[in-house]
């Protein structure tokens, strides 16, 4: 989950005449959009150049790397965030977009290279893949035409993701197997997240912060897209 409160914001994009509101919805997506294009292009370079299976064999040699690597993307995406809300300069802006999707990129390739390899082809990621846009779809129609503030799922989610992160690193240290019950419970507060991102576009943020506007959606389909995926990939193996 991603977002950014600006206090010297004077006004936000629900405040701004329909033209700007639609102007700024257009741009956040079309950036979305491109993230998504970018991370497709980067998995796919990666896994000509045959490095996902040099990542699961970086990952089995010890039960601790899932957890470096988790370590590891979650301070790219701090300093991510930072460059893409800095409002003095757009080429940071970008950079902080690409950097995290850069980041998703690296992190997505030992399970994409799993669920590939499961097939022999793309059909599961493909699954994976409409299913995500479809529900990013049906969520975000709910946010944009209700215009409702959905402000109240922040703490919620706070609180969720602190538990999430509880039960993955203990997934790690101690024998606890997160199964479909977790990847479910996940989809679930991707969902959630993806509603409350949605809604601030035009609650929480000003007509010029698009880029990091679709930086907190790409976080939120992304996680969306990781859960929906284990639960595709759990049941073909079942």
């Amino acid at each position: 989950m991603s977002s950014y409160t600006n206090p010297y914001v004077v006004s936000t994009v629900s405040d701004s005449p329909e033209a700007v509101r639609a102007e700024f919805i257009r741009k956040t997506y079309g950036h979305l959009a491109g993230a998504i294009a970018l991370f497709i292009t980067l998995e796919w370079f990666f896994i000509s150049l045959g490095w996902g299976k040099h990542a699961l064999t970086v990952l089995e040699t010890s039960r601790y790397s899932w957890l470096i690597v988790l370590g590891g993307f979650m301070a790219v995406s701090w300093l991510a965030e930072r460059w893409a809300t800095n409002g003095s300069s757009k080429a940071m802006q970008y950079a902080g977009l690409g950097l995290y999707t850069a980041a998703e990129a690296v992190i997505f390739l030992p399970m994409i290279t799993l669920a590939d390899s499961m097939t022999g082809d793309a059909s599961l990621l493909i699954q994976a893949g409409l299913i995500t846009g479809a529900m990013v779809l049906g969520i975000s129609a709910i946010a944009l035409t209700t215009k409702k503030d959905f402000s109240f799922l922040g703490g919620i989610l706070k609180v969720g993701s602190f538990v999430m992160l509880g039960l993955i690193v203990a997934s790690f240290i101690f024998p606890i197997s997160l199964g479909l019950w977790f990847s479910g419970a996940m989809v679930v507060f991707a969902s959630g997240a993806i509603l409350y991102n949605t809604s601030n576009l035009l609650h929480r943020y000003d007509p010029n912060q698009y880029v990091a506007a679709a930086l907190s959606l790409f976080a939120s389909v992304a996680l969306l897209f990781w859960y929906v995926l284990q639960i595709i990939m759990r049941l073909k193996r079942n």
